[in-house]
């Protein structure tokens, strides 16, 4: 989960490496470092510490050639030691993102040799080797092309060698990478929002992939080493999309980006309606045959599968599951030929979940339906079927934006399976369009109440735990609440369905519990009440997000929140930005690193 940058052009690229560095700090940020070439020159620069420390001990530094690194913790402590760039014997530097699983045994083999290891990373291994391919053979392509074979795991890597000071090296394996290109320079990063700065023409390398990178050129090799030409691409995303402008930390920015995220993504949808053809010219017949639904997600996005289901059995009869990636990988069940996977990632390069889909694809003849954010990813390029969300960049941590446009994505495809398999009437069907045209105003109205909620969180940042409780598709929801909090505002925190309070938690709750109960006008709104009123006759405070019209549940309240409109099916996306609101004023309040929380990084792309 680390972030890598690599630089080689004609002019000076350390501002533009720091640069691309800063907009991979979500990817990890408890180390970071330089590797530099210039003119026979060979230095690199490290720091236990952020991208602004590297960049003030890197100051007044110049080369035409370079790569660059921020860290997040896997083998080793973050210490200066561990942090990359790593050297290998005395005249090569790599950066790595990913993890070696065979790097104990090449490690023995390297001591045995006579190379010194001088950090605990796996990714030590991989410099040491690289320069023991180039002493036999004296070409760097074909030194980190048999290195790369002797690896086993995930890497994305940058190799820099003092001999061949015009030329980086880059390969691909489980991590991504994608490469930029300029005018007498060239680049490579994790991500293009490391590069969006320095060009907008792209190519995304595809699995087992090596790039050599010159000035003038770029040559490709595929896992087999052969030469192959990858299709360039313009990006079309602003490189000021990832600036703070007048917001405080980009989680904020991206909690009122959320109307404009949700309307883009909607952009198709209101052309054409909630359609099988929005995911894809054969989605109508695999819809139709599709026996079940399986849906396989991580963290937030999980917690958006679990809401889908709700709306998918409701609208469509369909059985639903739902999975946490890491878990399902590792069952052994087989799966029902046309089951229609449901993979969900903001990344597209996450790895349990990529695991998880080729898992799902060895257990029956299933299809695939990939829900992400970034086109050109690793799940959409193996998926048969696509939604893309127009979630733009997120950089804060904390899942936001992403969040609520997979909600917005699922709530279309449960429409677009029921409009396939013909389950609800003309009626349903047009209340459910009207539905997504009404929620950016409705999303707008709800950001409105920001400081509400920044005065319930001066009061619930003097506690230490936290319970969020909801029903039916907002029982999610809570789990959601709770998980941001305890991302961002380090408060234990934990969500139930309000009908399991009594089957446990109700032990925890006194006056020290704050209990956040989200509330729709529903048929389950009364039993929710009864939820609240075993909380309140235990001294717990009630802090209520409602609908308009739960009057029932306010008596016994401690706060009251009541939302502008009832949204119905939809209430899972409006109650979702209250929760983050408070989630994110709590952590202000607290004084935590609200966009990079300790021990996180954003795109898991390692085990």
């Amino acid at each position: 989960m680390c972030g890598i940058v690599g630089a080689i052009s004609e002019r000076n690229v350390v501002s533009m490496l720091l640069a691309g560095l800063q907009r991979l700090e979500y990817r990890g940020y408890d180390s970071s470092g330089l590797a530099l070439a210039q003119r026979g020159e060979f230095s690199r620069v490290r720091v236990a510490g952020r991208v602004a420390d590297l960049a003030a001990k890197a100051a007044g530094q110049s080369a035409l050639a370079g790569l660059a690194h921020t860290r997040w913790a896997t083998h080793g402590a973050p210490t200066e030691l561990n942090a990359h760039p790593h050297l290998g014997g005395d005249s090569v530097l790599i950066v790595h993102n990913g993890i070696i699983e065979n790097h104990a045994a090449l490690r023995t083999e390297l001591l045995a040799q006579g190379y010194q290891f001088t950090s605990e990373t796996d990714s030590e291994v991989i410099a040491h080797l690289v320069h023991h391919y180039l002493e036999r053979s004296n070409d760097l392509l074909s030194a980190v092309q048999a290195t790369i074979g002797r690896l086993t795991g995930a890497f994305a890597i940058g190799v820099l060698s003092r001999d061949y000071p015009d030329t980086i090296i880059c390969a691909r394996r489980g991590s991504p990478l994608v490469l930029g290109l300029g005018f007498g320079e060239q680049f490579f990063a994790s991500d293009i929002a490391a590069l969006l700065p320095v060009t907008q023409r792209m190519i995304y390398l595809e699995e087992g992939d090596l790039a050599e990178l010159h000035r003038g050129e770029v040559r490709i090799f595929n896992a087999a080493g052969e030469p192959v030409t990858r299709q360039a691409r313009t990006v079309d995303v602003a490189a000021d999309s990832a600036d703070l402008g007048h917001y405080r930390h980009y989680m904020q920015k991206e909690i009122f980006e959320q109307p404009v995220a949700i309307t883009n993504t909607l952009q198709r949808v209101i052309e054409l309606g909630c359609q099988p053809a929005l995911f894809g010219p054969t989605a109508e017949a695999l819809f139709v045959a599709a026996p079940a639904i399986r849906i396989v997600a991580c963290g937030s996005s999980y917690h958006a599968g679990l809401v889908a289901r709700y709306w998918i059995e409701e609208w469509t009869g369909l059985p639903v599951s739902v999975d946490i990636a890491s878990e399902y990988r590792y069952r052994k069940g087989r799966e029902q030929d046309g089951t229609l996977i449901v993979a969900i990632s903001q990344s597209g390069e996450t790895a349990d979940l990529l695991a998880a889909m080729r898992s799902a694809r060895e257990r029956g003849d299933v299809k695939v339906l990939a829900i992400c954010n970034v086109p050109h990813s690793t799940l959409t390029r193996e998926s048969d079927l696509l939604f893309l969300t127009q979630a733009g960049l997120e950089i804060g941590v904390a899942s936001t934006k992403a969040f609520t446009t997979q909600l917005v994505a699922l709530y279309v495809l449960a429409a677009a399976l029921a409009s396939s398999r013909k389950t609800l009437s003309a009626a349903a069907e047009r209340e459910i369009s009207e539905s997504l045209h009404r929620l950016p105003v409705l999303v707008e109205e709800v950001l409105a109440m920001d400081g509400q909620l920044e005065e319930w969180a001066q009061e619930l940042a003097h506690y230490h735990n936290a319970l969020f409780l909801g029903r039916h598709t907002l029982f999610p929801i809570a789990l959601e609440g709770a998980l941001k909090l305890k991302e961002i505002a380090y408060i234990h925190a934990e969500g139930y369905a309000a009908g399991e309070l009594k089957h446990g938690p109700l032990a925890l709750v006194d006056e020290d519990m704050p209990v956040i109960v989200c509330a729709a006008r529903d048929e389950l709104l009364e039993k929710l009440v009864s939820n609240m009123r075993e909380v309140e006759a235990r001294s717990g405070k009630v802090f209520l997000l409602a609908e308009p019209g739960c009057e029932s549940a306010h008596p016994g309240a401690h706060r009251v929140l009541t939302l502008p409109a009832a949204s119905g099916p939809l209430a899972p996306v409006v109650m979702t930005l209250p929760l983050q609101m408070l989630s994110y004023h709590t952590a202000c309040r607290k004084g935590t690193d609200v966009d990079k929380p300790r021990n996180l990084a954003k795109s898991v792309t390692v085990e």
